[in-house]
């Protein structure tokens, strides 16, 4: 008991100071694996240093720290879990114990027992947004901590800078009001929100997904996520193109069916109008096959 004691008393102050606890080897053998123990601890492994490259790691701390430190300034504090991280430049050792050979990851080890499948955080899957970490931590330790933001003034200023230039705009053209009847524009910008909703950004944004994923073994960076169930912020941008391209040969199709140019114009959009959709739908079949494995239709590519 008294050893236990010590424990939460060393931990208790540390968490005080700041709310992720790094530790080394010696620190996570003595704290986190001996016994006994009667506490949670949640464990970011990463590789932060700048030679290893790694940006995930980047994003996943921003998150990871959001996390902490909501619970460290709400009533959700307590001694019964606390928030930690090893990396991998100052507890390789520990890596090579628990034999990992990726980063980030993020593991549970309870007050009782040793980790279960559970413990470990589906990262791929869920993303790493802080709320996607509080449920998970909610899930697995009973504590519910409720997600607090710095405040982002980007949403508020970016709103006043566009009611400032419609303002403008309307002070400057207020004798002639035509523009804003034109159809064209207000076609194009929702064209442009349909796209992006199609394409996965509001997904993205709820979730917190890496941009792309880089095997450490091989190297390879996939934009695509091999599974229905998640994607990549890579993945969105991709579909957003492919979608817009197949859009922009379907315009193309019906300006050269309805314009009133010339024959040989009208031909050529025509023409680019076809392999725009042709190309750029059966890439989107391709990228529809690669995540729904065993569907059996294709287009023009595999």
């Amino acid at each position: 008991q008294m050893v236990l004691s010590e424990k939460v008393n060393q931990l208790m102050e540390w968490a005080s100071k700041r709310s992720v606890i790094r530790m080394n080897g010696d620190k996570f053998r003595r704290l986190v694996k001996a016994p006994p123990r009667n506490y949670s601890v949640i464990v970011m492994f990463t590789a932060l240093q700048p030679h290893r490259q790694c940006v995930v790691c980047k994003q996943a701390d921003e998150e990871y720290q959001i996390l902490a430190n909501s619970w460290r300034y709400s009533s959700a504090f307590t001694n019964k879990i606390f928030f930690a991280m090893v990396d991998f430049d100052e507890g390789s050792d520990v890596f090579q114990m628990l034999n990992m050979n990726s980063a980030p990851t993020f593991i549970n080890f309870p007050a009782k027992g040793k980790p279960k499948r559970g413990d470990t955080y589906e990262l791929q899957v869920r993303g790493f947004a802080a709320e996607q970490l509080a449920r998970w931590v909610a899930d697995r330790t009973d504590v519910n901590i409720r997600v607090i933001r710095p405040p982002n003034y980007a949403g508020p200023l970016m709103l006043g800078l566009l009611l400032a230039v419609i303002g403008g705009l309307v002070y400057l053209r207020g004798s002639n009001l035509d523009f804003l009847y034109n159809k064209t524009g207000w076609a194009f910008a929702a064209l442009c929100f349909v796209l992006a909703m199609t394409s996965g950004q509001m997904w993205n944004h709820i979730r917190g997904p890496p941009y792309a994923h880089k095997n450490p073994h091989t190297g390879q960076v996939n934009y695509i996520h091999g599974s229905s169930q998640a994607q990549f912020v890579a993945e969105t941008h991709i579909v957003l193109l492919f979608n817009g391209a197949v859009t922009l040969g379907m315009v193309l199709l019906h300006e050269a069916a309805t314009s009133d140019m010339d024959v040989g114009k009208r031909k050529i959009m025509c023409i680019a109008g076809i392999g725009l959709v042709v190309v750029f739908f059966s890439w989107l079949l391709s990228v529809f096959r690669s995540k729904y494995h065993g569907y059996p239709y294709r287009y023009v590519f595999s």
